[in-house]
């Protein structure tokens, strides 16, 4: 892959769906189901001795076995190399994904170069993270991928595409040939159908691609063609994509930014969603403050709100403790959203007073069973609109950790494809 707009082909290898069972194959992202050892036990259950990407992965549950289980992740890699993969040079794959709950997500399968991706604050890159990254988290994951043979992708990539140039137009054209695969998955993960991309198809993507990100289009959506473009915002994964591009820096070093052009390790296998998919949902994630004096807590927050005499327009929280609730209105905020302006409180005032906690919560009802105690306070707010996403980390940067929540655990991606990168 060579081009300006750092997404392209890559050699994608996959089993012979005719002889390798496909449900037993595919397994969830590794950051799901973290605190169920139970769920993936049921996966090993299923897997039996078949040939599956459960021995090419560690699942976050073990994390901390990470150094016993290294050895046998490569081990397995290099027998699936040997024996089960068959690659497919040069390509691209439309993957169509049935939800958990019926609905259909629509996806392009390619190689990103990771030069062209920048997690940290203030990145101007084409490629960005849309939450904060957490440093902490990438040494073990680095750890893991530094000697492996393949990687397996579960990162996906956002692009904002509302009238839906780039990948709905291939879908449905590939979708008139016979599939590459196409089986349920394991654990209720719905269903999988995929096709490998004609040359005349990649070019139509990568040309369509191109035009999100020129001058004319940046000032349409963002009203501003000076800005620098963002292509692809990290949906799902950034920390595995953050790993990545660790292991590529520790490559270029070792080997000279000369030889690294070329290597392997540059890229990174990747779906591409859009973000106007009608089956992608954004949900808020809430907060909850434990361990904290409520009264004192919320009038810190109205001057804190009071005081701010930023552009963005008007916002609303919804505070709420044991014996009241009311809407606080922040009329001149700094930051695009709801989120922003009361995360970035709750950072300096917990910093301030180290006995509180804070909790994120999914869902109003679970929230309100939270705050009962006298030492809580809730937080509702409204969530962030999938059209605001491109423009806040345009504006702000990287939003807020636990901003949104996209998806549920059972739709994440599964792994199914694996690219060489040694």
């Amino acid at each position: 892959m060579k081009n300006e707009i750092g997404f392209g082909t890559a050699e994608i290898l996959l089993p012979d769906f005719t002889k390798v069972d496909g449900t037993r194959w595919a397994v969830v992202a590794c950051d799901q189901y973290t605190s169920e050892p139970q769920y993936w036990e049921a996966v090993k259950s299923t897997v039996g001795d078949a040939p599956s990407t459960l021995g090419m992965i560690l699942p976050e549950v073990y994390l901390s076995e990470t150094e016993m289980r290294i050895g046998a992740i490569n081990r397995e890699m290099e027998c699936r190399l040997a024996d089960t993969l068959k690659g497919y040079p040069d390509a691209m794959i439309c993957l169509s994904r049935t939800q958990s709950d019926g609905t259909v997500r629509r996806g392009i399968i390619g190689a990103v170069d990771l030069e062209c991706y920048d997690y940290r604050k203030g990145a101007t890159s084409l490629i960005r993270a849309t939450e904060g990254t957490v440093l902490e988290r990438i040494p073990p994951r680095v750890a893991i991928r530094r000697d492996a043979s393949l990687e397996l992708p579960h990162v996906m990539l956002l692009i904002d595409d509302p009238v839906r140039t780039v990948i709905e137009p291939t879908v449905a054209a590939c979708e008139t040939r016979e599939p590459l695969y196409d089986f349920d998955l394991m654990q209720g993960g719905g269903h999988v159908c995929a096709h490998l991309m004609t040359k005349k198809e990649q070019d139509a993507v990568l040309e369509s691609l191109a035009s999100l990100a020129t001058p004319s289009a940046m000032k349409e959506r963002y009203g501003d063609g000076a800005l620098s473009p963002l292509l692809f915002a990290v949906g799902d994964g950034n920390h595995s994509l953050a790993t990545a591009k660790a292991v590529y820096e520790q490559v270029k070093e070792a080997i000279g930014e000369e030889a690294a052009k070329a290597h392997p390790a540059r890229y990174a296998l990747t779906e591409i969603v859009n973000l106007h998919d009608d089956a992608l949902q954004f949900e808020p994630i809430y907060r909850v403050v434990f361990g904290c004096d409520p009264e004192a807590l919320l009038e810190e927050l109205k001057v804190y709100t009071a005081s701010l005499s930023g552009n963005a327009a008007p916002q609303v929280l919804h505070c709420i403790t044991k014996n009241d609730e009311f809407d606080l209105t922040v009329p001149h905020p700094a930051l695009q959203l709801t989120v922003g302006t009361l995360q970035a409180f709750l950072t300096d005032y917990t910093h301030r007073h180290p006995e509180v906690t804070v909790d994120y919560i999914h869902g109003e009802d679970s929230l309100r069973s939270l705050v009962n105690a006298s030492d809580a306070v809730g937080f509702l707010f409204d969530g962030m609109g999938k059209s605001d996403l491109f423009r806040t980390v345009l504006f702000d940067g990287a939003l807020p950790r636990k901003t949104f929540s996209m998806g549920h655990a059972a739709d994440k991606r599964y792994y199914i494809e694996c690219r060489k990168i040694k």
